[in-house]
């Protein structure tokens, strides 16, 4: 019989998901090292580059890796012969109790995403508690845990089918991973679910990409069961794609494909797909009675030897405070820019307001006359901080405001994540704007180049709110022009004719 106390678990709980908003696991960052050696595109490998900066920069500050901390998933494993002791809460509150130390942490603060009441007033509940908990009781004297935060941005990419028996699961995978985007900002991880029911096979994919990145190894040993020899193959004809990091085409879209699978009804065949970003943040660890656990943090000369600088040889340097639109429309697809002066954000529930504000024809409360918006939703400051970690979100959220804030506002242009849909991208070629893209998962590197932060408007929204910052050199490319041409459709097209393994075919038929 193990005796474990309830501070215990409260405690390593919180102690563990402080831990993953700033370390990476080892395994991640030794897989993208190597593809950024690997990398051909050199857009792919600048914003490699700048993920991997990002890394060390938040393992050395002990600051996020990404401004969505995500929300809380724990896995749990109780053995049989455990008993608590202190215990006047039941195991799934303890959880609880440990996400909201952490998120609630002076120190290091983390960005409360959860909203209660989805379907209705949406409301935070400050911090970021409930978490989702799975559990299972196991013959054993322990407990195991796994916590992870997942972002919304690649929850947001997660698909799933029933297919019949008779359809291929490789050519499901394929067609779907283009319809992904790039939201989830790759590269990433891959996992997979196959078989059970429809709730299985998605707990079953979420599961799967809590191990470790080993798709080298298995390579060299080769596979010995079916769900390996799929993995192997969806590796291969996945990056094959030329998606590449953050959907500018390139060599690596998945650093590892996971697949687990379950029996199933003879007449189904469910299969689930959930991608993890590069913002991978989980970690496992066991309690035994003798105390919380012990987080080990990683050695920081094992991060690649990889520091991304501005390019101020050929990128553009742009003074926001007095861009024209004449400017704006003279910028082509993949122009690297450098961001200087004043720049307003906004996100879903500010674009909702503005419209909501428009639509009764009141006067807005921020002047958007020859401006540029950031879809941005930052971690609170700490010390002399202007603000904290401040990562684009995915920028087809605000796709169906664009046309709005283009003609009614006075807009010029917008920063935010991944590609920007049909609709938006005919908006930004009938008002020669231009759309321009920051690099998500690196929110910390992001942060060094906003000098000062001030709310400009909605201060109740909290991180939605709209605020202006005062830019030194933010890296940004330009990812739809004033022609409507996109980067995320040409720059993965060009590398998939590259490679060379998949018809094109496949890739445009993903799209949208």
């Amino acid at each position: 019989m193990t005796t474990i106390k309830q501070e215990d678990l409260i405690q390593s709980v919180a102690d563990a998901f402080q831990y993953i908003s700033y370390y990476h696991p080892l395994d991640f960052i030794q897989a993208l090292g190597e593809a950024y050696e690997r990398e051909e595109s050199p857009a792919a490998r600048d914003a490699i580059a700048q993920i991997l900066t990002n890394s060390r920069l938040s393992a050395e500050g002990h600051r996020p890796i990404c401004q969505d901390t995500g929300i809380g998933t724990v896995f749990l494993k109780v053995g049989m012969n455990v008993q608590w002791t202190g215990a006047t809460m039941s195991v799934r509150e303890m959880i609880n109790e440990g996400v909201r130390r952490a998120y609630t942490e002076p120190a290091n603060p983390l960005r409360a995403s959860v909203l209660a009441d989805p379907a209705g007033k949406r409301k935070n509940t400050r911090d970021n508690t409930p978490a989702i908990v799975y559990y299972e009781i196991v013959p054993g004297d322990g407990v195991e845990v796994i916590c992870a935060a997942k972002g919304g941005g690649s929850e947001a990419k997660a698909k799933f089918a029933m297919l019949n028996p008779s359809d291929d699961v490789v050519d499901w995978v394929l067609r779907t991973v283009p319809q992904m985007g790039a939201g989830w900002c790759p590269p990433g991880i891959i996992g997979i679910g196959i078989g059970g029911t429809p709730e299985k096979a998605m707990l079953m994919a979420k599961e799967s990409l809590m191990a470790p990145i080993d798709i080298q190894a298995l390579k060299a040993r080769g596979a010995s069961t079916r769900a390996e020899e799929l993995r192997l193959e969806l590796h291969e004809k996945i990056n094959a794609l030329g998606i590449g990091a953050q959907g500018l085409g390139g060599l690596t879209t998945a650093l590892d494909v996971k697949v687990l699978d379950h029996p199933t009804h003879a007449a189904n065949l469910p299969i689930a797909m959930i991608p993890n970003c590069a913002a991978t943040r989980h970690i496992h660890f066991h309690l035994d009675g003798s105390g919380p656990a012990k987080l080990t943090p990683p050695r920081l000369e094992d991060w690649p030897a990889v520091t991304w600088t501005p390019d101020t040889q050929s990128a553009t340097r742009v003074n926001l405070d007095t861009l024209t639109r004449e400017e704006v429309a003279s910028w082509k697809a993949g122009q690297k820019l450098l961001l200087n002066g004043k720049m307003l954000t906004g996100r879903d529930a500010a674009h909702k307001r503005i419209q909501d504000l428009l639509s009764r024809g009141e006067k807005l409360p921020v002047d958007f006359t020859n401006r540029v918006i950031y879809y941005v939703g930052p971690v609170d400051p700490v010390g002399d901080e202007a603000v904290g970690p401040a990562g684009p979100t995915t920028a087809t959220r605000m796709d169906k405001f664009t046309r709005m804030m283009l003609e009614k506002t006075g807009l010029i242009s917008m920063v935010g994540k991944s590609e920007r849909g049909p609709a938006a991208i005919e908006a930004i070629k009938d008002n020669k704007s231009a759309y321009l893209m920051a690099v998500g998962g690196a929110a910390y590197l992001v942060a060094k180049a906003i000098k000062a932060s001030r709310v400009a408007a909605f201060e109740d929204l909290g991180m939605e709110a709209i605020y202006e910052f005062e830019l030194q050199d933010m890296p940004v490319t330009v990812a739809v022009d004033s022609t409507g041409t996109s980067l995320h459709t040409t720059g993965p097209r060009e590398w998939c004719q590259k490679i060379g393994k998949i018809p094109v075919e496949i890739l445009s038929a993903g799209k949208h």
